[in-house]
């Protein structure tokens, strides 16, 4: 994160097309994304949008509906293209948008590049089907998926100059990232039963004798699903409080965009708490004018004062 970071330089035209273009993606596919990034200054916020369009694909790759070959080598493509963005072999002109944009991403911020080999390494995990008996077996796929892209993000935010404990900041950011994910996959229970997915770990469906899976909008016979989802909740606020621990030491506007995106998921949480059943029922979202609250109060800094008050408290 001590690398200068560029965002003075004029963008040539067929860069600022492929901006553009990840842009498109990022507003058409990915909406509490962009509530989020909508806050920051135009590069970050173009940067934002290159590795969330690259994720796309990625994310799309494993999600589709080709078999497991095809889907392998689709993903070797990309680890490709992403080892030619990493030795500048990618030109402005390019026909692959979203090489040009992260390209000139990772020449104007300090990108851990290697945080998207890793989100690679999780979709293949997903292609494979694999599946998970502890936490600990979770928490290693979702910081591939989740983690790593909390960590790459940093290196478009940087710290705050001078910011306390910014040492910590990728860990607050991986953190963070497990949050979110742990919250798509409570969301996701259904969609992701019916494409024959189950993230969850099997030790906790064992104990909640939810094993026979969630492909109904009732859950198993038996089953003490309200149990279950609740354990997760708990599990997923302990690691948002401390992947909060990353906004005091980020600049404003940085700052703004993590707590409205990390905000947005916390209200998800909520609605999931109080009615556990909906995520069997269809999507649980938040309608747009709750969702432009959170980036309003993001703005302010509420969360971010909320959050150095409670450290200062916890300090020896």
């Amino acid at each position: 994160m001590s690398r200068t970071v560029d965002t003075t330089t004029p963008v040539p035209p067929p860069v600022e097309a492929a901006y553009r273009y990840c842009e498109a993606v990022t507003a058409g596919q990915a909406r509490n994304f962009a509530y989020g990034i909508r806050l920051l200054p135009t590069a970050k916020r173009q940067a934002m949008s290159a590795l969330y369009a690259f994720s796309r694909r990625v994310d799309d790759i494993g999600d589709g509906t080709l078999g497991s070959d095809a889907k392998r080598r689709r993903l070797e493509t990309a680890r490709d293209t992403l080892d030619r963005v990493r030795r500048g072999a990618v030109a402005e002109d390019d026909t692959d948008p979203v090489a040009v944009a992260l390209a000139d991403s990772a020449r104007r911020f300090p990108l851990p590049l290697g945080g998207l080999d890793e989100l690679i390494d999780g979709v293949l995990m997903d292609v494979r089907g694999r599946t998970y008996e502890t936490w600990d077996d979770l928490r290693t796929y979702c910081r591939c998926v989740a983690g790593a892209i909390g960590r790459l993000s940093l290196g478009v935010f940087g710290t705050a100059a001078q910011a306390p404990g910014a040492d910590r900041a990728p860990h607050y950011a991986d953190t963070l990232g497990l949050a979110l994910q742990l919250t798509n996959i409570l969301r996701d229970l259904r969609e992701d039963a019916a494409n024959g997915r189950s993230y969850l770990p099997a030790e906790e469906l064992d104990k909640f004798g939810c094993s026979g899976g969630f492909h109904s909008a009732t859950p198993p016979p038996g089953a003490d699903f309200t149990g279950l989802v609740h354990h997760e909740v708990r599990r997923a606020r302990a690691l948002f409080a401390e992947g909060y621990r990353l906004l005091p030491l980020l600049d404003r506007r940085s700052g703004a965009c993590v707590a409205a995106m990390a905000g947005i998921y916390r209200r998800l949480l909520d609605r999931i708490e109080r009615d556990p059943l909906a995520v069997l029922r269809g999507r649980v979202s938040l309608p747009g004018a709750e969702k432009a609250y959170v980036a309003v109060r993001g703005l302010s800094g509420f969360d971010t004062r909320t959050v150095t008050r409670r450290t200062e408290r916890t300090r020896p």
